[in-house]
């Protein structure tokens, strides 16, 4: 009887573990601004005035696919592009910003934002497993998520997209 018990106790203690576990981010649907993963270059053009720095397209093996960071220093804005074919049609696979960007998230969180503020707008999505209070709160997971990170409590940089693959 006392092995049924603690078999009993065992299941129902497994099982409330799961009631703690983060909730699953739909990190594909998150925006900074009008930003958002899967806009096309000539909408990126739309909403981002001047030319980028573009540097070099990368063959991943990981995806297959050609990869090109463009950047927006004056505006704080990094953007992965990818694209099928080398040369070919690009959309936005990650994006970064940094100050001085005044971009904001979908829940009003940008550079500058307190820890407080962010926990409290996504702690619901944290992954405890690769955040780090004080200095990285991830909202879904490094495989595909929303990373913030802090310098003196407060909001140094945004990534959303796939930091690992």
């Amino acid at each position: 009887m006392l092995k049924k018990i603690f078999a009993f106790t065992v299941i129902i203690g497994l099982m409330g573990i799961g009631a703690f576990a983060a909730e699953e981010f739909p990190y594909g649907k998150e925006q900074i601004g009008k930003l958002h993963i899967g806009l096309s270059e000539a909408e990126v053009r739309q909403i981002i005035p001047g030319k980028p720095t573009r540097g070099a397209a990368q063959l991943w093996g990981a995806d297959g696919q050609y990869h090109q960071e463009w950047q927006y220093a004056g505006g704080g804005i990094t953007l992965g592009m990818v694209s099928e074919k080398k040369g070919g049609l690009k959309s936005i696979d990650s994006i970064t910003i940094t100050s001085p960007s005044t971009l904001k998230t979908q829940r009003g969180i940008g550079i500058g934002s307190t820890e407080a503020e962010v926990v409290k707008a996504y702690g619901r999505f944290r992954n405890a497993e690769d955040s780090k209070p004080g200095e990285l709160l991830v909202a879904g997971s490094i495989f595909g998520g929303v990373m913030f990170n802090f310098h003196r409590g407060k909001v140094s940089r945004i990534f959303i997209g796939a930091a690992a693959e």
